[in-house]
C-alpha cells in the first residue's frame, strides 16, 4: 500500500488475516453489543491505521519501504474501539482491554493456521535459558532484524508466513515478530507491557518499582 508520502508500505497477508480475525472475534464476543453489532468498516479502518503507523515509523527512520507489523495493529486500537459498542460487562472491563484481548485471540488463531505442526522448542528454549528481547518502538528495520536473528530457530520459520528471503530485513523481522506474538498468544513465552519478550515462567523481579502492585497486564 502506498500513500501520498511516496514511501512504500507493505502489508503481509498474515497481518491482513489478523485484522479480519479481529472483526470476526468481535462479532462473536459476548462483551460486544449484538444489537449495535460491529461496524463493517472495523477491518478497513484498523488496517488503514496500522498502515499509517508503519508509515510514520518509516518517516522517522528515513526508510523508503516499511512492513506493517503486529505492533502497528496495537497502535490501531482507537480504530477498533471506535467501531464496536460494548455490553455492560465489556464497559466494566474497558474498551481498550477488550480490544487488546481480541487482538491477542486473533493473533493466536492466525498463528495456528500457519504453524499447526511446527516445533518451536528451540525458540522457547532460547528464552528459558535466559534470553530476553526488547524491541524499541522506534528501532530501525535493520536493528530489529539483527535483534530477532539472534534468537535460535526463529528466522528458520519465517518462510511459513510467505517470506522468501530471510535477509529481507523488513519482511523477515515483521514475520519473526508475528511468530513471537503468536507464541505469547498461546502462552508459550511471556511479554511485558513494553514489548519485552521472556520465558513464560519467568517472574518479574521484586524491585521497589513493582512492590505493592497487582499482577501486571500484558499488552503492547
Amino acid at each position: 500500500m502506498g500513500r501520498d508520502s511516496g514511501r512504500k508500505i507493505e502489508v503481509p497477508t498474515y497481518l491482513r488475516q489478523v485484522v479480519e480475525e479481529i472483526a470476526f472475534q468481535a462479532r462473536e464476543d459476548k462483551r460486544v453489543d449484538k444489537r449495535s453489532g460491529v461496524s463493517q468498516r472495523l477491518p478497513i479502518t484498523t488496517l488503514e491505521s496500522a498502515v499509517s503507523s508503519a508509515e510514520q515509523r518509516a518517516t522517522r527512520n528515513g526508510e523508503a519501504t516499511s512492513y506493517t507489523r503486529i505492533a502497528d495493529v496495537y497502535a490501531a486500537l482507537p480504530a477498533i474501539t471506535g467501531k464496536m459498542e460494548l455490553e455492560y460487562e465489556g464497559e466494566l472491563k474497558g474498551a481498550d482491554t477488550v480490544a487488546r484481548e481480541l487482538i491477542r485471540t486473533a493473533i493466536g488463531r492466525v498463528f495456528s493456521r500457519h504453524f499447526a505442526e511446527t516445533n518451536f522448542q528451540p525458540v522457547i528454549q532460547w528464552f528459558e535459558l535466559g534470553g530476553e528481547l526488547k524491541l524499541p518502538e522506534n528501532a530501525s528495520t535493520a536493528a530489529r532484524h539483527d535483534q530477532l536473528s539472534n534468537i535460535q530457530g526463529l528466522m528458520a520459520n519465517v518462510g511459513r508466513l510467505g517470506v522468501q528471503d530471510r535477509k529481507d530485513a523488513g519482511a523477515a523481522s515483521a514475520a519473526a515478530e508475528m511468530i513471537l506474538e503468536g507464541l505469547w498468544a498461546h502462552r508459550r513465552i511471556g511479554r511485558s507491557e513494553e514489548r519485552g519478550y521472556f520465558a513464560e515462567k519467568q517472574k518479574q523481579p521484586d524491585t521497589r518499582e513493582n512492590l505493592g502492585r497487582g499482577p501486571r497486564r500484558q499488552y503492547n
